[in-house]
């Protein structure tokens, strides 16, 4: 037995060794782990409480998991405002209006294995009166919102990713606004102008392709780069067809946007886009994240000119044939700055700015300089870190065109008339969070020189007087 006691040390010492080996490799492969744990958290799962979802509606007893399970998701909002002017305009008065918006967009990864691919479908039901229309006579309609009263389809598109997620090209019904000219800052303005810019407004087809219109197209979306991407397209420019000097968003009775017109231009548009964590040229530490763009549209259509008619006498003379001349084409030139400028040591408090300058020529052009300036607070106030505080400005710019027809008419007629200059809007509006699918938000707007100046209705010999223009806006996610 005791020939035997050596072997037995030997297999305990074994023993021992393999389980040192064993806690070392432990050890060594702990830290491993737990890095790659680290780089793919399981997602925190999605707030349930009635005050911290993001729907109304939470998941619809199953049915939007069932969508999800599908490739499918569902979105459906109501937005509802009252607005009225207290000073000046062709009347006072307030008006209510409201949007409904539902959308509907299909994964074909998820829904029948088509990688990259994304199917988009929405509609308006837009009701209610527009005070700008009613009574204020602007440039810049007051809320991004006011339409014309219809239940229309908007955007109808296909997606499809390509080169790895490096480029994207989309085809189908597109409103433009929702990619292009697109100031981050400006999103939260009522104010149309600081979405879809006065410029294209006043002077494409029918207000251009930008809501509540859209228009067929193929749109090209690359990224060379981390911080460049380039988009470009090629659109329908009236999207309700028409003449130009009718700029109604119906045409012949019918409003459900499925009349898709190709008989009058083709709208171009390109745009760079260079987006950093740092303002550039800047040296500072901070990290405080910009986008700067700039962008070009052409639209190949025909535009009336401003002043003269087709003999080359003035439009107000009483020997003009009241048919403008017609220029070939038309084209403006932008740039966009969307820039944080400070941004609080661990908190949500953040302050942005942003500006964009449109122009365009002003022979054919009813405006021919747009500019849109102003600075978001996020987070204003203490314990309100989803709320946002805005003051902004825009400015619309009549053409000297257009001008020398104001000062041709009172020429012509022997009685004053007001001459068009500029119009400037000063907007102050404040977003609360209420809850994550119930936004209420508070507008104040000073509106100068409404219309650039036109005459009053009831005296044509004077201006429309400046507008002080107060409501709120309620919007709701189902």
């Amino acid at each position: 037995m005791v020939r035997h006691e050596p072997f037995a040390a030997s297999r305990v010492l074994q023993r021992r060794m393999l389980c040192l080996c064993a806690t070392w490799v432990w050890l060594w492969a702990l830290p491993a782990l737990a890095q790659a744990q680290s780089a793919a958290p399981t997602p925190p799962p999605a707030p349930t409480g009635f005050w911290e979802r993001q729907n109304l509606l939470g998941d619809i007893g199953g049915l939007r998991p069932f969508l999800d399970d599908h490739g499918l998701t569902l979105g459906l909002s109501e937005t509802s405002e009252v607005f009225g002017n207290l000073t000046g305009g062709t009347r006072r008065g307030f008006d209510y209006d409201g949007l409904t918006t539902m959308s509907l967009t299909l994964d074909t990864g998820k829904a029948f294995g088509w990688s990259g691919g994304t199917l988009y479908a929405s509609a308006l039901q837009i009701h209610g009166r527009n005070l700008s229309a009613d009574n204020l006579g602007v440039l810049q309609t007051l809320t991004n919102i006011e339409a014309t009263p219809a239940t229309r389809l908007w955007e109808l598109w296909f997606q499809q990713s390509l080169l790895g997620d490096k480029a994207d090209l989309k085809i189908g019904q597109q409103s433009l606004d929702q990619e292009f000219i697109v100031s981050q800052y400006a999103g939260i303005f009522l104010n149309a102008a600081m979405g879809w810019p006065a410029l294209p407004a006043v002077d494409q087809y029918a207000g251009g392709p930008a809501y509540p219109l859209s228009s067929l197209g193929v749109r090209v979306r690359a990224k060379p780069s981390s911080v460049l991407t380039v988009l470009a397209g090629v659109f329908d420019d009236n999207p309700p067809g028409g003449p130009f000097s009718d700029d109604s968003q119906v045409r012949d009775g019918e409003a459900s946007g499925t009349r898709f017109d190709l008989g009058t231009g083709a709208l171009f548009i390109g745009e760079m886009q260079y987006s950093a964590a740092r303002p550039p040229f800047a040296a500072t530490a901070a990290d405080l994240p910009g986008t700067y763009k700039i962008g070009l549209w052409v639209d190949t259509g025909e535009f009336p000119d401003q002043r003269f008619d087709t003999a080359g006498l003035s439009l107000a003379s009483p020997a003009s044939t009241g048919m403008p001349r017609q220029h070939g084409g038309n084209f403006s030139l932008y740039g966009i700055v969307d820039q944080q400028v400070w941004r609080a040591a661990h908190e949500s408090r953040s302050l942005g700015v942003f500006a964009r300058l449109m122009g365009a020529p002003d022979d054919r052009n009813l405006v021919d300089w747009s500019a849109n300036f102003g600075l978001n607070l996020a987070a204003p106030l203490p314990g309100r870190n989803n709320d946002t505080f805005a003051i902004g400005y825009d400015w619309a710019h009549v053409s000297s065109r257009a001008s020398a027809l104001d000062r041709d008419i009172g020429q012509f007629t022997l009685m004053p008339y007001p001459v068009r200059g500029s119009e400037h809007v000063i907007e102050l509006t404040y977003r609360y969070q209420i809850a994550g699918w119930w936004t209420v938000q508070p507008d104040l707007q000073y509106v100068i020189n409404p219309g650039g100046g036109i005459a009053d209705p009831e005296n044509p010999s004077k201006q429309v007087g400046d507008e002080l223009v107060v409501g709120v806006r309620t919007t709701i996610t189902f």
